[in-house]
C-alpha cells in the first residue's frame, strides 16, 4: 500500500540532477547498444590479399561478414560484398549466435527501462504524491537497466575473448573466405557496445540507489496534516507561518468585563 507524503517534501527530495543524468545515460546507452548491434566491425580479420579480397581486410559482425572486392567492377573501383550469418547455420559460432539473441533482448529490456524512467520522472514531478509508488517506479527502472547492461555484456565479453584467443570461424565455401585469418583484432562494434553497456549500468545503479535517499527523506519530513494536528493539540497564541490556531484568553479583556 502506498503511503502519502507532503507535496513540499515530495518535490524537494525528487529535484536532484542525478535523476536527469541517469535518464539521459540510459537513453544514450540504449542508442549505442542499437548501433553496436548493426555494425559489422565486431571482428576485423587481416587476410592475405587475393583476386576476391583485394583489400586484405574482412569485417565479421553478428549478422553478416563483408569485404571489399574489385573483381566485379572496373579497375579503380571497389564494392563491398556481404554474406549473411544466420542463427540456424551450422558454421555460426556460439558466441555469435548468443550475440544475436542477447543483444536483441538487451534492446527490448533497455527500451522498457527507458520507458519506465520517463514514467517514474513524470510521476515524481507531475503525478502522484504517494512517495512509495514513485520509489518503486525508480527501483523497477533501475532493475531493467541493470538487466539490459548484463544481457549485452555477456556476448560482448564472449566475442572479445574469442578475438583475443584468435579463434577462427569455418565459413562455407560460398563465402570465399580463408579458413583462418593471419591475425585479427577487436573492432569498433564491440567497443561501442561496451560503452553503451557501461552507461546503461550506471543509470541502473543511480535509479536503484534512489530508494535509500527517499526513505531517509520520508522519515525526516513530516506531512503538513501531521504538523497541523500537532499544532492544534497544543495551545498557542498564533502560528507565525500564517496558519491560525486556537489561542489563549487575553487577561486585559477579562478585566474590562469585570468593570
Amino acid at each position: 500500500m502506498c503511503s502519502p507524503s507532503s507535496k513540499k517534501g515530495h518535490r524537494n527530495m525528487l529535484k536532484t540532477p542525478k535523476n536527469f543524468v541517469a535518464l539521459w545515460s540510459a537513453f544514450i546507452g540504449w542508442t549505442l547498444t542499437a548501433v553496436a548491434l548493426g555494425l559489422i566491425q565486431w571482428r576485423v580479420w587481416l587476410v592475405p590479399s587475393s583476386d576476391v579480397i583485394t583489400s586484405g581486410v574482412v569485417w565479421v559482425g553478428l549478422w553478416r561478414t563483408c569485404f571489399h572486392s574489385h573483381t566485379e567492377v572496373t579497375d579503380g573501383w571497389a564494392i563491398m560484398k556481404c554474406n549473411s550469418i544466420r542463427l540456424t547455420e551450422a558454421f555460426t559460432p556460439p558466441e555469435v549466435a548468443a550475440g544475436q539473441v542477447l543483444m536483441l533482448l538487451s534492446l527490448l529490456v533497455g527500451l522498457c527501462g527507458n520507458a519506465g524512467g520517463v514514467y517514474a520522472m513524470r510521476n515524481a514531478y507531475f503525478g502522484t504524491n504517494e512517495y512509495s509508488c514513485v520509489r518503486l517506479g525508480f527501483v523497477v527502472t533501475g532493475a531493467f537497466c541493470l538487466l539490459a547492461a548484463t544481457t549485452s555484456l555477456i556476448p560482448l565479453l564472449w566475442n572479445l575473448s574469442s578475438v583475443v584467443a584468435n579463434q577462427t570461424i569455418h565459413f562455407p565455401p560460398e563465402f570465399r573466405l580463408p579458413q583462418a585469418p593471419e591475425s585479427q583484432h577487436v573492432g569498433c562494434g564491440i567497443w561501442i557496445g561496451m560503452v553503451g553497456a557501461a552507461l546503461t549500468a550506471v543509470s541502473g545503479i543511480v535509479f536503484s540507489s534512489y530508494r535509500v535517499a527517499g526513505r531517509f527523506q520520508h522519515q525526516i519530513q513530516p506531512s503538513l496534516r501531521e504538523q497541523l494536528q500537532q499544532d492544534s493539540s497544543a495551545p498557542s497564541t498564533m502560528d507565525y507561518s500564517g496558519v491560525g490556531v486556537r489561542g489563549l484568553d487575553n487577561p486585559g479583556f477579562e478585566f474590562d468585563d469585570h468593570l
